[in-house]
Formats: C-alpha cells, sequence, structure tokens
C-alpha cells in the first residue's frame, strides 16, 4: 500500500509539473513595437500612396486595426506614462511632458526627476510576475533619474536611452549630445553608443533577445520603442534615394518611416524562422498625433497635431495580431486606448485582470473575439492643466482656458469643424459635469510652469488658483517653457 500510495503522489507531481510547463508553453511572446510622432496617415494600412511601409502593412493584414485608437495624451512623456501603468498618468500627477521649462512643486528639480513614481506598478514589472523575461529597447522618456531606471522598472534587459530624443547616428567625442541622458546605454549605467543608423540598430538588438529566450524556452515580452520618426530629420542616403519624387523634410520622414519598417520587418522575419510567429502577439501603435510642423507629418483625415486634444493629437495607429486569436484582416471600430494594452498582455499571459488594481485600461481580448459586444470605454478622457477633453460615446467636448468649450459628434465630423455646443447646451453641462467629477479623483499635477514669481508660495497655492494663474500667464507671457 505504502508503494501504490508513493506511486500516485509522484505521478500527482509529475501531471502537476506537465501542467505548469504546458501553460508556460502556451503562453504567448509579446512585441510592442512603438513609434514617435508619426503621422496617422503615414502608413500603407491608413490609405498612404506615398509612405513604404510593406511590414506594418503585413501585421494589419494579419491582425486587428483598430480605427479608433488613442493615446492618453498628445505628448510624448506623459502618453507613455498613461502606456507602461495601464491607467491615467494623471492620476499619479504626470501632466507634463518632462521637457526643459517645468518644475516639481516640491523640489524645484526638473529634467531627470520627471519620472513615473517609482511606486507605480509597469507593464514590465505585471509580466515578469506571470514570469515573462523583459526587454526594453529605444527610447525611455519617463523619467532620468536612477530611480526610474528600465531595470529598477520590471525590464530584465535595457539597450536605449533614458532621455526624450537623440540622434540616429552614434555620438563620439567631439559630437556630444546636449544630456547625458540621450547617451545610448546597455543595462544600467554602462554607456555604449551603436555603429550605424540607431533604428536598425534596435531591431537588431531586439532580435538578439528573441533569439536568445527563444533557446531558453521562456516567454519573452520585448518592448521596442523607436525613437523614429522623432526630430532630428536624419535618414540614410539609401532610404533618401527611395523617395526621389520627395523634398524637404517630406522626402526625410518618408526615409525614416522606411528605416522603421525595415527593422519591423527583420523582427517578423526572425519569429517566422525560429517557428514562434503564431504563439506571438506584436502590437504596433504610436505615442502621440504628428508634430506636422516639425517632421512633416500627415494626420490627415483629422484636425490637429502632437500636443493638443483634436483628433490629430490623439489618435493614432493602433495594429494587433494574433494569430489563431484575432481574425485576420479584421477591423475593431470602437474607441480603445493605449493603456488597454496592459490589461490585454497580462490577460494573454495568464494573468487574471482582477489582480490589477487601480488601472483605468480594459482587456480587449473579449472584445475584440466578439464575446463582449459592448464598448471597451463609454467615457475617455484627457487633460493638461484647465485643458482637458471628454468623450462621451461619439460625443467629444473640448475645454479651453481662455475661450468657450467646444462640442463635436466624431463620427459625422472626425475634422472637428463644426462646434455644436450652443446647439446641445444640456448636452455641454452634462458633460462638464462628468468631467469635473473624474478630474476630483486626480492627483495635483507634480510638476508646474516655471515663473518670473518663483517666490510664491507654490505647495500652499491651491489647484485652482494655479490653474487660473496658468491661464493668465498664458495670455501675459510670464511662462518661460523653451
Amino acid at each position: 500500500m505504502n508503494l501504490v500510495r508513493q506511486f500516485m503522489l509522484l505521478a500527482t507531481c509529475l501531471i502537476s509539473i506537465t501542467a505548469v510547463a504546458a501553460t508556460k508553453s502556451q503562453q504567448p511572446n509579446i512585441v510592442l513595437l512603438f513609434s514617435d510622432d508619426a503621422g496617422y496617415a503615414d502608413f500603407g494600412f491608413h490609405g498612404s500612396k506615398i509612405m513604404k511601409t510593406p511590414n506594418l502593412d503585413k501585421i494589419a493584414q494579419q491582425g486587428v486595426l483598430f480605427t479608433q485608437g488613442y493615446v492618453t495624451d498628445p505628448t510624448c512623456g506623459p502618453s507613455r506614462a498613461g502606456l507602461i501603468t495601464g491607467k491615467y498618468q494623471q492620476r499619479f500627477g504626470y501632466e507634463e511632458n518632462n521637457v526643459p521649462g517645468y518644475m516639481s512643486k516640491n523640489t524645484g528639480v526638473d529634467g531627470d526627476e520627471m519620472g513615473i513614481p517609482t511606486n507605480e506598478v509597469t507593464m514590465g514589472d505585471y509580466l515578469k510576475r506571470l514570469g515573462y523575461a523583459t526587454a526594453f529597447y529605444g527610447k525611455w522618456h519617463v523619467g532620468g533619474a536612477d530611480k526610474f531606471h528600465p531595470t529598477k522598472r520590471g525590464f530584465d534587459e535595457f539597450y536605449g536611452f533614458r532621455g526624450g530624443a537623440r540622434s540616429f547616428w552614434p555620438y563620439t567625442a567631439t559630437n556630444k549630445p546636449p544630456s547625458k541622458l540621450d547617451y545610448m546605454e546597455r543595462g544600467f549605467g554602462f554607456y555604449e553608443e551603436h555603429e550605424g543608423y540607431l533604428t536598425d540598430v534596435l531591431a537588431d538588438e531586439a532580435i538578439d533577445f528573441i533569439e536568445r529566450k527563444h533557446k531558453e524556452q521562456k516567454p519573452f515580452f520585448a518592448f521596442v520603442s523607436y525613437n523614429a520618426v522623432h526630430t532630428p530629420m536624419e535618414a540614410t542616403e539609401e532610404d533618401l534615394a527611395q523617395f526621389p519624387e520627395l523634398t524637404g523634410n517630406r522626402k526625410i520622414v518618408a526615409a525614416m518611416t522606411l528605416a522603421m519598417d525595415r527593422a519591423t520587418g527583420k523582427i517578423l522575419d526572425k519569429l517566422e524562422e525560429l517557428g514562434i510567429d503564431d504563439n506571438t502577439i506584436v502590437v504596433f501603435t504610436n505615442d502621440n498625433g504628428g508634430p506636422t510642423d516639425k517632421n512633416a507629418s500627415d494626420n490627415a483625415p483629422f484636425s490637429g497635431t502632437k500636443s493638443n486634444h483634436l483628433e490629430g493629437g490623439l489618435r493614432v495607429p493602433y495594429l494587433i495580431k494574433w494569430p489563431g486569436k484575432f481574425k485576420a484582416g479584421s477591423k475593431y471600430n470602437y474607441p480603445v486606448m493605449t493603456f488597454d494594452l496592459l490589461p490585454t498582455f497580462y490577460a494573454a499571459g495568464g494573468g487574471n485582470v482582477a489582480d490589477l488594481k487601480g488601472i483605468d485600461g480594459k482587456n480587449l481580448i473579449p472584445h475584440v473575439t466578439g464575446e463582449n459586444q459592448a464598448r471597451p470605454h463609454d467615457i475617455l478622457y484627457w487633460k493638461k492643466d484647465v485643458r482637458a477633453t471628454i468623450r462621451q460615446g461619439d460625443w467629444k467636448l473640448i475645454r479651453y482656458p481662455d475661450r468657450p468649450a467646444e462640442l463635436y459628434y466624431v463620427p459625422n465630423d472626425v475634422k472637428e469643424i463644426r462646434d455644436m455646443a450652443a446647439e446641445q447646451p444640456e448636452r455641454v453641462r452634462q458633460m462638464f459635469k462628468t468631467l469635473f467629477e473624474w478630474e476630483s479623483t486626480l492627483e495635483r499635477p507634480r510638476w508646474l510652469l516655471k515663473r518670473k514669481f518663483e517666490n510664491y508660495d507654490i505647495d500652499r497655492m491651491d489647484k485652482y488658483r494655479w490653474e487660473k494663474l496658468d491661464a493668465k500667464s498664458a495670455k501675459s507671457g510670464d511662462v518661460i517653457v523653451k
């Protein structure tokens, strides 16, 4: 009988081990491809006849194209903060882009101290809990100080730069960047400039990680954060030659987009070569609308650009390919946000979304598969200082500090040229109330504009008075933002 019991116990253990191993092997790998300052219209899958994006188009053909994909903010840093935490970044006071001209209300420090608070849990943290190997390549831009470093925020490996922009070519002893945050860094504190064009290098680094983790039979999450097509406007001569009909920055942005597409193709080809493309989720999206005056990007058919709350500043390309799970070549037409990716990845990796406390993102899997026919979000919000926007259903209200609010019905007016606020006063009042109620749940902004009256007691100033001063000084020229 003892032998029988021992045999049964051994068999039970083996079954348990096998079940765990099977679960691990079924976890999909995840590759998140993230572009920077790209225009909505600058991709073949959005109808461009100028840009050459066959590999990105392939993701759309093999996956789902989200026709109403939004970012949590129309600028780089806050948008990334929302994506990486799965929540509105205003919940932890990250309202401003970490650029010169802003200061902490507590320390007076700017620049590298502007990051995601260390008590916030990141996408990397969550996936590591599920057994994923995690790596981040490229532009970080959510905190330059050591405490915010990617390897301390859920990523096992890092090769990239902590700042918001840098050259696509390596820096040298005679050609130095403006800040140490712009140097390429491998791991923590080991600065190592690349060779060649950076967009290509980021793909090579991600491929090396993918090959190593595949050999180890470990599920992986690779976050490839291109700095293309952000300024400076730099491209290779070979890529520029592909667009003889174009001139100026439009020619350069086309060449930069081509390089990003080529890098994406190399990653997709490696997944296929290793035989793991069928078990890999591939996502492509962007951090905000294109700054058309800076890099000649195109946000058609929308009005607006990076930094404002019109559709051209908020709506971005948004693709997810998951073979066998999401129908190839399909479209999803309800509004989604980039913060939905965190719970979607967590659920795909076998996690229970109920364990994700305090997030605003939604698991998109049941919505895309049709199991849940409802909208993922009935209401979406955006806010920066006193500027704020609410989308409720298909109605969108934009609040300004210096003029009346505007109301648009998005499906019939994607260019936002017919303001219906005067025709819908009760709707405006109701949406204002809902917006105010949401704002009351938020933390005060962590960083404030530097001003001529810097001796004013910021910490004792209530938020409303500070916002009133924002509006006043914006008119009087007291703002010192560069």
